[in-house]
């Protein structure tokens, strides 16, 4: 074994913790151990509740949820360790992104907010940790994400070849690696934030498995065009967003009206499809390839619906080009975590509008 991170990423589905142990060389990771820890039922309900409080309230008791968020993550980096049967010694960092609660990149004063305590993390770990990783985008002029895809310049660009890589967690992103031009990335809007909160409401259950609901229902094409007529689809990179913006309430102001809860549901994984079609249309309509990450993979309805909107584009999951779709995002941030280690910037101004390449992350070393 050589150079080990561990990884730790919970996105916007806030369903848990995404733990990865990886050893990173110049030019290739191999990922060592995973493990995926589920957010206690009481810590994910507040979670939940919190990015629910509209922007002009504050989140209450948000120190005590940024320290059992923290500790949540250092269980998640103990738990993996266990599992692989590797000391503490052996690995050098822990890249810790954290929980989004609050990401306000356009606002007159833009900040973005992920809790989850590093001290914590550090300290009861005993490795050092990097977290805090959009907070200096922002603070030169970006966006503060996505921040994956210079990730995956570094690990799935390849000469010549045209590719689109598309995360799909709860908001969904592309990164194109267009040959002989920049690197661009940015958030198409919903990946499956809409459907899991919709599913949720009416089916009490934390997400459509498979897309089955959906695929029961048939999309409306009205409903399907007022919400794509929200100015964020058509926005021009660089841009990101998050579920302050794309929520039930965002459902609602579209004036459902009578359509039928599965029909609603229906035209949501249309929308994901819809937009994120649109956006490799518009931004990059030579891509030969679409390398597919994060939770929506499983997604098969909303799989087969991108597959047929892309004819021209092959569409594939990420292991097809060395690395599981499921700790994509988690193995970005112990790579990033190194990248800071080592003094190097962490984000591409040509994906977040940033003034100029930055060092991302604070370091916190165990105490």
């Amino acid at each position: 074994m050589g150079d080990l991170y561990i990884g730790l990423m919970s996105g916007t589905s806030m369903d848990g913790i995404d733990a990865v142990l990886v050893d990173i060389g110049e030019s290739a990771i191999q990922i060592l151990h995973t493990r995926e820890l589920p957010y206690p039922s009481e810590l994910r309900h507040d979670l939940l509740a919190a990015v629910t409080i509209p922007l002009d309230e504050e989140i209450p008791d948000l120190a005590e949820l940024h320290r059992r968020t923290g500790e949540c993550f250092r269980d998640a980096a103990l738990a993996l360790l266990r599992d692989a049967e590797v000391s503490v010694s052996e690995v050098t960092a822990i890249g810790s992104h954290g929980q989004t609660v609050r990401h306000q990149p356009n606002a007159a004063q833009p900040f973005t907010l992920q809790i989850g305590d590093p001290e914590i993390i550090a300290t009861g770990t005993g490795i050092t940790t990097v977290a805090d990783f959009r907070s200096a985008d922002i603070a030169a002029g970006g966006q503060g994400a996505p921040l994956a895809p210079f990730f995956h310049e570094w690990l799935f660009a390849a000469p010549g070849i045209n590719r689109v890589v598309l995360n799909i967690g709860g908001i969904a992103n592309l990164t194109l690696l267009t040959a002989g031009h920049a690197t661009i990335g940015f958030d198409t809007g919903p990946g499956n934030t809409l459907m899991d909160a919709w599913t949720r409401k009416h089916r009490a259950t934390p997400y459509d498995r498979n897309g089955d609901w959906a695929n029961s229902g048939t999309p409306n094409p009205a409903l399907l065009q007022r919400f794509l007529a929200d100015e964020y689809f058509s926005a021009p990179p660089p841009k990101s967003t998050g579920f302050e913006h794309f929520n039930l309430r965002w459902i609602a102001a579209a004036e459902i009206g009578d359509v039928a809860a599965v029909d609603v549901q229906a035209t949501l994984c249309s929308l994901t499809a819809q937009s994120i079609a649109d956006a490799v249309h518009r931004f990059a309509p030579r891509a030969s390839e679409l390398l597919v990450c994060g939770g929506g993979v499983h997604n098969i309805w909303l799989m087969q619906q991108i597959t047929a909107l892309l004819p021209t584009t092959k569409v594939a999951s990420t292991i097809t080009a060395g690395l599981h779709p499921d700790w994509v995002e988690a193995v970005a941030f112990a790579w990033l975590a190194k990248r800071r280690l080592l003094g190097l910037p962490g984000n591409l101004p040509s994906v977040t509008g940033a003034g100029r390449a930055v060092e991302l992350g604070t370091i916190h070393q165990p105490r």
